[in-house]
Protein backbone atom coordinates (compact mmCIF):
# COMPACT_ATOMS: atom_id res chain seq x y z
CA UNK A 1 0.00 0.00 0.00
CA UNK A 2 1.76 3.26 -1.38
CA UNK A 3 1.61 6.68 1.13
CA UNK A 4 -1.08 7.98 -1.06
CA UNK A 5 -3.21 5.25 -0.17
CA UNK A 6 -2.86 4.93 3.38
CA UNK A 7 -3.18 8.85 3.60
CA UNK A 8 -6.30 8.72 2.02
CA UNK A 9 -7.81 5.94 4.18
CA UNK A 10 -7.03 7.72 7.22
CA UNK A 11 -8.75 10.72 5.92
CA UNK A 12 -11.45 8.89 4.60
CA UNK A 13 -11.97 6.80 7.76
CA UNK A 14 -11.57 10.30 10.21
CA UNK A 15 -14.65 11.31 7.75
CA UNK A 16 -17.02 7.91 8.39
CA UNK A 17 -16.10 8.35 11.85
CA UNK A 18 -17.49 11.85 12.02
CA UNK A 19 -20.44 11.08 9.93
CA UNK A 20 -21.54 7.62 11.92
CA UNK A 21 -21.20 9.97 15.36
CA UNK A 22 -23.44 12.81 13.54
CA UNK A 23 -26.03 9.99 12.40
CA UNK A 24 -26.16 8.65 15.88
CA UNK A 25 -26.84 11.99 17.63
CA UNK A 26 -29.57 12.78 15.07
CA UNK A 27 -30.90 9.29 15.10
CA UNK A 28 -30.61 9.68 19.15
CA UNK A 29 -32.68 13.44 18.83
CA UNK A 30 -35.00 12.25 16.69
CA UNK A 31 -36.51 9.21 18.39
CA UNK A 32 -38.31 9.94 20.80
CA UNK A 33 -38.10 7.36 23.59
CA UNK A 34 -34.36 7.87 23.12
CA UNK A 35 -34.80 11.49 23.30
CA UNK A 36 -36.30 11.05 26.75
CA UNK A 37 -34.62 8.64 28.05
CA UNK A 38 -31.44 11.03 27.59
CA UNK A 39 -33.25 14.27 28.27
CA UNK A 40 -34.34 12.18 31.82
CA UNK A 41 -30.68 10.94 32.19
CA UNK A 42 -28.64 13.91 31.19
CA UNK A 43 -30.47 16.91 32.58
CA UNK A 44 -30.55 15.02 36.01
CA UNK A 45 -26.76 14.84 36.07
CA UNK A 46 -26.22 17.96 34.49
CA UNK A 47 -27.94 19.97 37.66
CA UNK A 48 -26.00 17.66 39.84
CA UNK A 49 -22.43 19.00 38.55
CA UNK A 50 -24.01 22.66 38.15
CA UNK A 51 -24.76 22.31 41.77
CA UNK A 52 -22.06 20.97 43.01
CA UNK A 53 -20.04 23.91 40.97
CA UNK A 54 -22.27 26.50 42.64
CA UNK A 55 -21.31 25.35 46.04
CA UNK A 56 -18.02 25.13 45.42
CA UNK A 57 -17.23 21.43 45.59
CA UNK A 58 -15.40 19.59 42.58
CA UNK A 59 -17.75 17.41 40.95
CA UNK A 60 -18.47 13.37 41.86
CA UNK A 61 -16.08 11.43 40.66
CA UNK A 62 -18.61 8.90 39.87
CA UNK A 63 -20.39 11.25 37.07
CA UNK A 64 -17.01 12.16 35.55
CA UNK A 65 -16.29 7.92 35.49
CA UNK A 66 -19.76 7.25 34.24
CA UNK A 67 -19.21 10.58 31.50
CA UNK A 68 -15.65 8.76 30.55
CA UNK A 69 -17.31 5.38 30.25
CA UNK A 70 -20.34 6.68 27.75
CA UNK A 71 -17.10 8.24 25.77
CA UNK A 72 -15.79 5.41 25.87
CA UNK A 73 -18.88 3.19 24.25
CA UNK A 74 -19.66 5.89 21.65
CA UNK A 75 -16.24 6.00 20.32
CA UNK A 76 -16.46 1.97 20.31
CA UNK A 77 -19.45 1.97 18.62
CA UNK A 78 -18.92 4.86 15.55
CA UNK A 79 -14.95 4.12 15.28
CA UNK A 80 -14.00 0.63 15.16
CA UNK A 81 -16.64 -0.94 13.11
CA UNK A 82 -15.64 1.42 10.27
CA UNK A 83 -11.72 0.90 10.77
CA UNK A 84 -12.04 -3.13 10.66
CA UNK A 85 -14.08 -3.11 7.99
CA UNK A 86 -11.76 -0.81 5.98
CA UNK A 87 -8.90 -2.80 7.34
CA UNK A 88 -10.55 -6.49 5.66
CA UNK A 89 -11.73 -4.44 2.56
CA UNK A 90 -8.35 -2.82 1.87
CA UNK A 91 -6.19 -6.39 2.43
CA UNK A 92 -8.45 -8.30 0.52
CA UNK A 93 -9.39 -5.52 -2.05
CA UNK A 94 -13.11 -5.37 -2.22
CA UNK A 95 -14.73 -2.72 -3.48
CA UNK A 96 -18.47 -3.50 -2.61
CA UNK A 97 -20.91 -1.07 -1.40
CA UNK A 98 -22.57 -3.81 0.32
CA UNK A 99 -19.41 -4.76 2.09
CA UNK A 100 -18.43 -0.92 3.52
CA UNK A 101 -22.34 -0.41 3.95
CA UNK A 102 -23.72 -3.56 5.24
CA UNK A 103 -20.74 -4.85 6.95
CA UNK A 104 -20.20 -1.81 9.23
CA UNK A 105 -24.05 -1.44 9.82
CA UNK A 106 -24.15 -5.11 11.08
CA UNK A 107 -20.96 -5.25 13.10
CA UNK A 108 -22.09 -1.59 14.58
CA UNK A 109 -25.61 -3.22 15.91
CA UNK A 110 -24.45 -6.59 16.79
CA UNK A 111 -21.58 -4.93 18.58
CA UNK A 112 -23.78 -4.01 21.91
CA UNK A 113 -25.32 -7.48 21.60
CA UNK A 114 -21.32 -9.14 21.28
CA UNK A 115 -20.53 -7.27 24.15
CA UNK A 116 -22.67 -8.71 26.85
CA UNK A 117 -22.89 -11.92 25.47
CA UNK A 118 -25.68 -12.26 23.05
CA UNK A 119 -28.13 -12.44 25.84
CA UNK A 120 -31.05 -11.69 24.01
CA UNK A 121 -32.53 -8.15 24.58
CA UNK A 122 -32.05 -5.96 27.47
CA UNK A 123 -34.79 -3.73 27.56
CA UNK A 124 -38.04 -2.77 25.72
CA UNK A 125 -36.44 -0.39 23.24
CA UNK A 126 -33.33 -3.20 21.97
CA UNK A 127 -35.16 -3.24 18.67
CA UNK A 128 -35.30 0.33 18.00
CA UNK A 129 -31.36 1.10 19.41
CA UNK A 130 -30.33 -2.04 17.32
CA UNK A 131 -31.97 -0.38 14.38
CA UNK A 132 -30.69 2.85 14.69
CA UNK A 133 -27.17 1.44 15.09
CA UNK A 134 -27.10 -0.43 11.84
CA UNK A 135 -28.31 2.88 10.23
CA UNK A 136 -25.29 4.71 12.09
CA UNK A 137 -22.93 2.02 10.85
CA UNK A 138 -24.11 1.49 7.00
CA UNK A 139 -23.96 5.73 7.19
CA UNK A 140 -20.18 4.95 7.77
CA UNK A 141 -19.41 2.82 5.71
CA UNK A 142 -21.13 4.59 2.97
CA UNK A 143 -19.36 7.43 3.18
CA UNK A 144 -15.98 5.72 3.86
CA UNK A 145 -16.72 3.56 0.28
CA UNK A 146 -17.79 7.08 -0.89
CA UNK A 147 -14.16 8.26 0.16
CA UNK A 148 -11.98 5.64 -0.80
CA UNK A 149 -13.43 1.87 -0.49
CA UNK A 150 -14.63 2.14 -4.41
CA UNK A 151 -10.91 2.50 -4.91
CA UNK A 152 -9.22 -0.40 -2.79
CA UNK A 153 -7.23 -3.00 -4.00
CA UNK A 154 -6.51 -0.81 -7.23
CA UNK A 155 -2.63 0.27 -6.29
CA UNK A 156 -1.74 4.21 -6.44
CA UNK A 157 -4.43 5.67 -8.12
CA UNK A 158 -3.93 9.80 -9.35
CA UNK A 159 -7.06 12.15 -10.36
CA UNK A 160 -4.73 12.95 -13.50
CA UNK A 161 -3.68 9.73 -14.88
CA UNK A 162 -4.69 8.87 -18.42
CA UNK A 163 -7.13 5.70 -17.94
CA UNK A 164 -5.61 2.54 -19.24
CA UNK A 165 -5.73 1.97 -23.10
CA UNK A 166 -7.07 -1.53 -23.89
Amino acid sequence: MSLGRLLAVAVALLMAIACGAVALGIGVAMDPVLRDLLAQFGLSGLEAVLSDLAEGYAPDPGMIDGAVSLGRAILLLVAVPPVLNAVVGEVLGWRSLAWYGGATGLLTALLPWLMRGAGGPAGPGEGRVTALLFCTGGIAGLVYWLAAGRLAGRGPVTMWAAPPRR
